[in-house]
């Protein structure tokens, strides 16, 4: 989103006892200086405030940045402290003086400015940022911000508690929208996603979301809440071209299981279907937004724009799941391969072993679908309360707003 950042440093450098997992790789600890330097080739501000001790790899960062303020007597910056130095060379010196507040400022010129303490610190960096002048926008659309007309706290009401109950997603987006209104696009196609324009905050938007209720189409066909059929995917990646035609963010609202299957499926083409939508969710150049508020499950999750493919706020709901599949599915399908197997050498699992594994995998997979368990690896940027939604895709856009779209949309090679 090309934002100025602000580092506020404190760094002893790499933790030595973890650095083969730290030091050597493309995206490991040297990764942060190249991405200083690739940033400010770009016009992108980087203000740091050294406001404790910062010792090799942690010294760069606050040095390649534009501009370094040091608070006097807690800053320090220095490749090597004191101890490591008596060891290295045999010079006795202590850390102040070594690449204190004072040594940078008035001998090596290596920082900027020197702040008396952390409040005057952070008083200079707002001082240095409301002079900074203004930048090209992208151009997104915003108009003023109205309320939802329907109550938002009713989605608290809507969603229910057990992820494979069936509810309207159309409910849970008139409450995020502004005057609860929705463009709805292909209305009676496709209907396991729903498509269509809104605003949220003012900003316009393109919303692909997962239908929950059981649907039935003008074939007589039966298709599943929270399933992507060929014809939902097909939907889907029209629509997601067009908000690209008209530099429009996208919203994921995400409630997937995934994709159907069966032979009915795969002979329609499912797999090419789907490889359209993925197709478009990854050469998308619009920004994109995704909320995990149920389910997200394996291909569903790519599909819906996961954190795979770059979206720029990716937050949950306290409800989410997050998995390759739901614990009960996945303990299904590993008992049949294990009780296959065992088959296959002459032996049979009685039921009491059967419901024994069963348990065991399941509990395994409920612990690990959890959105806390998904947010304390980054597979999730934040879990959010629902009513924070709107307040969280407004503040996202806004920022998406300052990095002007300089790549051109191109959906690539495509099964037809």
């Amino acid at each position: 989103d090309r934002l100025p950042i602000i580092y506020l440093v404190d760094s002893a450098g790499v933790y030595l006892p973890m650095q083969d997992e730290i030091f050597p790789d493309k995206e490991h600890f040297g990764r942060i200086f190249r991405n200083n330097a690739i940033m400010s080739s770009m016009g992108i501000t980087q203000i740091a405030a050294v406001m404790g001790s910062c010792v090799a790899g942690g010294a760069y960062l606050p040095i390649m940045s534009d501009e370094a303020l040091i608070v006097d007597k807690t800053g320090s910056i220095f490749l090597a402290g004191s101890y490591l130095v008596k060891a290295a060379i045999g010079e006795n010196i202590d850390n102040e003086t070594l690449g204190g507040a004072t040594t940078h400022c008035e001998i090596s010129g290596v920082t900027d400015f020197k702040a008396k303490d952390d409040k005057d610190v952070l008083d200079r960096i707002k001082n240095i940022v409301s002079k900074m002048g203004d930048f090209e926008k992208a151009g997104f659309n915003r108009e003023k911000s109205i309320k939802p007309a329907l109550e938002q706290k009713d989605i608290y009401g809507i969603l229910p508690k057990s992820r494979s109950e069936q509810y309207n997603m159309m409910e849970i987006i008139k409450r995020l929208v502004d005057n609860s209104d929705f463009d709805e696009y292909k209305a009676g196609y496709g209907q396991s996603i729903i498509t269509g324009y809104a605003r949220i905050d003012g900003w316009a938007v393109g919303i692909v979301a997962n239908q929950r209720l059981v649907s039935k189409t003008k074939k007589g066909e039966i298709q599943f809440g929270g399933v992507i059929y060929s014809d939902s995917a097909d939907k889907a990646t029209r629509f997601i071209a067009n908000c690209n035609q008209k530099k429009i963010p996208l919203v994921f609202l995400q409630d997937v299981t995934g994709f159907m299957v069966g032979s009915k499926s795969e002979h329609g083409g499912i797999i090419k279907d789907g490889a359209k939508m993925v197709n478009a969710v990854s050469n998308s150049v619009v920004p994109k937004f995704t909320v995990v508020i149920g389910n997200s499950y394996g291909a569903g999750n790519y599909a819906m724009c996961g954190k795979a493919y770059d979206p720029r706020l990716i937050f949950a709901w306290p409800s989410a799941e997050l998995a390759v599949m739901g614990g009960a599915q996945a303990a299904k399908v590993l008992m049949q391969i294990e009780a296959a197997s065992l088959k296959a050498k002459g032996e049979m699992i009685d039921e009491a072993k059967e419901t024994e594994l069963f348990n065991k995998i399941k509990a395994k997979y409920d612990a690990q679908v959890s959105p806390y368990y998904a947010a304390s690896r980054l597979w999730t940027d934040a879990i959010i309360d629902p009513l924070e939604t709107r307040t969280w895709i407004s503040m996202g856009i806004e920022a998406a707003n300052h990095a002007p779209i300089e790549k051109k949309f191109n959906l690539g090679v495509i099964q037809v």
